[in-house]
């Protein structure tokens, strides 16, 4: 083969692995134009043609249109700034698909009826950018835009620095977290409980309660309801009872109090203060979201404490 040899349609074709009438099609677009022609009147191709339909079946076997080819081997464009353009392409065709089949996994694995699965693919939809733009409204929403009112400050700049961020390639888990979260954060009860908590946790304030009760109970109390919560203990279930009225009955004895539903009800109220189960469970979902490591001996006690208050008062 050299630069004077002059090939047929059949042959390119047997060189190239495209079809007789691909290569007609290319010729007629005026991308392969021939060298000459045979007495006859058939096109005849030369080296160059043989290279560009080489480069050409390349180039459209990764997914280059035929225009942008075209520019490429008229040297209007280089390969490598296509190859470029259609990777960075390929990168969000890939992140969507992987962000698909994490939603399909989670509803695979919940059950979850067409409504869910509707608001499952509705919010991982939504653009990095978008995602971050739901959390900045609710932090305005709930603190103050642009850090105006009597919000405090730490507990703003706390709550923006864990914006949860979903990855491109989330698991099921983290895409059921965030889902979990975008409903949350459009709850105006929740956005109260995260006023009401947020300055004890940023600034790590000692409750009114812990002060009172002394630091000999308080240490007992984390104590119990740490081991309960190892021990897998339902704050909900017969099996958390006898924990909680062992509790309400030494606060009551400390405060003088009797340990009655009402004194629950208070003791509930005092330490929701800067532990409240749903913001607890914000904070939990975030850590999911971000891929952050749960460390088991920092989970907060309280949000068990408050609901098997909670569950005692309603029973």
């Amino acid at each position: 083969m050299d630069a004077t040899t002059l090939y047929s349609i059949g042959e390119l074709s047997r060189r190239t692995g495209l079809s007789v009438r691909t290569i007609r099609f290319y010729s007629d677009s005026g991308v392969v134009a021939p060298a000459t022609r045979s007495p006859a009147g058939y096109r005849l191709y030369d080296l160059d043609a043989l290279l560009r339909l080489e480069l050409l079946r390349t180039l459209r076997e990764l997914g280059m249109d035929l225009a942008t080819i075209q520019r490429v081997l008229d040297r209007e464009l280089s390969v490598a700034e296509v190859a470029a353009a259609h990777a960075d392409a390929m990168d969000v065709q890939i992140r969507v698909l992987q962000l698909r089949r994490s939603v399909l996994r989670t509803v695979a694995r919940r059950g979850s009826d067409p409504e869910e699965t509707k608001l499952m693919h509705r919010l991982t939809q939504l653009s990095g950018e978008e995602r971050r733009r739901l959390i900045d409204d609710f932090v305005d929403g709930t603190f103050g835009a642009f850090g105006t009112g009597d919000a405090d400050p730490a507990a703003v700049a706390m709550v923006r620095a864990a914006t949860p961020d979903l990855p491109d390639d989330p698991s099921s888990e983290q895409v059921a977290a965030w889902v979990e979260i975008a409903e949350l954060v459009g709850d105006e009860d929740f956005r109260a409980r995260m006023r009401r908590t947020a300055g004890h946790q940023a600034a790590g304030r000692t409750l009114d309660i812990e002060s009172d009760a002394g630091e000999e109970l308080m240490e007992y109390t984390r104590q119990k309801v740490a081991e309960a919560m190892e021990s897998d203990i339902d704050p909900l279930s017969d099996r958390g009872a006898p924990v909680i009225d062992d509790l309400v009955h030494r606060f009551a004895e400390v405060f003088a109090r009797t340990p009655d539903t009402e004194f629950r009800n208070w003791m509930a109220q005092q330490f929701e203060e800067a532990h409240d189960p749903r913001v607890d469970r914000y904070w939990r979902l975030v850590w999911i979201v971000n891929g952050w490591q749960v460390v088991p001996h920092l989970t907060p006690v309280y949000p068990w404490l408050v609901q098997a208050l909670r569950h005692d008062r309603d029973a």
